[in-house]
């Protein structure tokens, strides 16, 4: 069994969770805290340092942080990078945090990844090397997304409340979890209140409604998955992947089975089932990068120790 400790971290747009792991796999510590989009304003620094110092990890072996918008704006990674350095002892990397996503999901495989979260985007790696595709943002991508959905769960309760479109159901469970009259709602959508977190929520509730038949949500969750499919399809192709590409999914979005069902009929083959969550893939990544040997084993028992804790079995152990 290796020594020391390794740290993994997966921020997304509305929620971060790090964690500390033994030589073995073992996951000793774990604390979360909100999302650290860093264009959503300067908290997330001190966010970072307030989840890290809860964590109380002390020296590393090594560190991977899977970390919003993390090399596609460069001043960001930059000073995520910089940050991150001041803030732990010992070797970090910090990347996007859907690298760490994809390894977990993949256990280190290649594949594809299709996310769909906050935002949305396929990882793949292959023959021809790894590469994205998607993850535009929300102003100019981010299809098949929980913001996305949620806005077009908005657009059509407004048509529905116009009468240009039958979505009874969605727009009362819109109006509901918004906690909003109809003659609310623009004064809502205008104000600091529609920030990108809570239009993102709102897709949940269409994910319910598709579940449970609704035609209106069905028909957001199809469009949804078209997208998405097709961002796992072009990234394949890209990374050299041919015939059935193994892939599979990660973020909230997919726990509507009716989305995970489209998603797989337009990826023309049934999904890997992720092997380790996003955090889990940080860990990962950071126990190579510690250079320790990585087994089956000590996957196994990394996604073991992932789900003790998601089942509030687990106590926090001593390292």
């Amino acid at each position: 069994m290796a020594g020391g400790l390794v740290m993994g971290l997966d921020a997304g747009g509305t929620k971060t969770v790090a964690a500390l792991a033994d030589g073995s796999g073992r996951i000793l510590r774990q604390e979360t805290g909100p999302g650290l989009d860093p264009t959503a304003g300067a908290d997330w620094r001190a966010a970072l340092g307030d989840i890290l110092t809860r964590l109380n990890a002390g020296p590393v072996s090594a560190a991977v942080l899977g970390m919003p918008f993390h090399g596609e704006i460069a001043a960001v990674s930059a000073d995520q990078t910089a940050l991150a350095a001041r803030l732990i002892d010992g070797p970090v990397q910090v990347m996007n945090d859907v690298a760490v996503a994809f390894a977990g999901a993949l256990g280190g495989a290649d594949g594809v990844l299709v996310l769909s979260g906050t935002g949305s985007m396929a990882w793949a790696r292959g023959p021809a090397g790894e590469v994205r595709v998607g993850g535009w943002g929300p102003l100019i991508g981010d299809e098949g997304s929980a913001h996305d959905l949620g806005r077009a769960a908005l657009r059509l309760t407004c048509q529905h409340l116009d009468g240009r479109a039958d979505a009874a159901g969605l727009a009362g469970a819109v109006l509901a979890h918004l906690g909003l009259g109809e003659a609310d709602l623009i004064g809502w959508a205008s104000g600091p209140g529609a920030t990108r977190e809570q239009v993102a929520a709102l897709a949940a509730e269409a994910g319910r409604l598709a579940d449970a038949g609704d035609a209106a949500a069905l028909g957001l969750m199809q469009d949804a998955a078209r997208h998405l499919a097709r961002l796992g399809r072009t990234a394949a192709r890209r990374a050299g992947l041919t015939g059935a590409a193994t892939w599979s999914h990660a973020g909230g979005m997919f726990g509507s089975a009716a989305l995970l069902r489209l998603v797989t009929d337009g990826m023309a083959v049934v999904p890997s089932l992720p092997r380790l969550s996003p955090l889990g893939g940080a860990l990962l990544m950071a126990a190579r990068r510690a250079g320790w040997v990585v087994t089956r084993d000590w996957i196994a028992n990394l996604a073991g120790s992932e789900r003790a804790i998601a089942g509030g079995q687990m106590k926090e152990a001593t390292p």
